[in-house]
């Protein structure tokens, strides 16, 4: 629940997470290809991987990356010293621009899921007691129970949607 509670910080928390991430993918391309700033086509790559990466670990639906000419129209508006290569700093504000639209929705699926769902759960509690069977034992669960039990089915009926996709 603390790393759930951590990710609704905020800019500060994405922009950990980016940097982290931008560092892992240009050191790999550093030590691969043994150059100091990333080209076009180990940007592209770079970012295929980026968004493999973000598909398997991140929640919601599946974000397909950008265009071949949409990377390398915002190559050249991240770089600064137009070397048409980008070096490490050029290549975190990269990373800035092209994951935020990503983690806008990411977060909005978390509030979603973790915020409204035992909200609704609670506020349908008192429906569920002319349910014949059903009704006496909802009643008898604690609110905090039957809350995570409803964000439960939920998160789990979203997963099963998103493999349906």
């Amino acid at each position: 629940m603390g790393q759930i509670l951590e990710k609704f910080q905020g800019k500060e928390w994405r922009e950990r997470q980016i940097q982290k991430i931008a560092d892992k993918i240009f050191d790999h391309f550093k030590n691969e290809q043994g150059r100091a700033n990333l080209t076009f086509e180990d940007l592209y790559i770079a970012v295929l991987l980026l968004f493999n990466d973000i598909n398997k670990r991140l929640p919601g639906p599946h974000f397909d990356p950008p265009s071949k000419e949409q990377v390398r129209a915002l190559m050249q508006e991240c770089d600064i010293n137009l070397d048409g290569e980008l070096d490490r700093e050029e290549f975190v504000i990269f990373m800035k621009h092209l994951t935020k639209d990503t983690f806008i929705t990411v977060s909005q699926g978390l509030i979603i899921t973790l915020a409204v769902a035992p909200t609704v759960a609670l506020l349908t509690k008192r429906t569920t007691e002319g349910v014949p069977g059903v009704g006496k034992v909802v009643q008898k669960l604690p609110n905090t129970v039957y809350a995570s039990l409803v964000t439960l089915a939920i998160v789990l009926f979203q997963k099963a949607a998103e493999g349906k996709e």
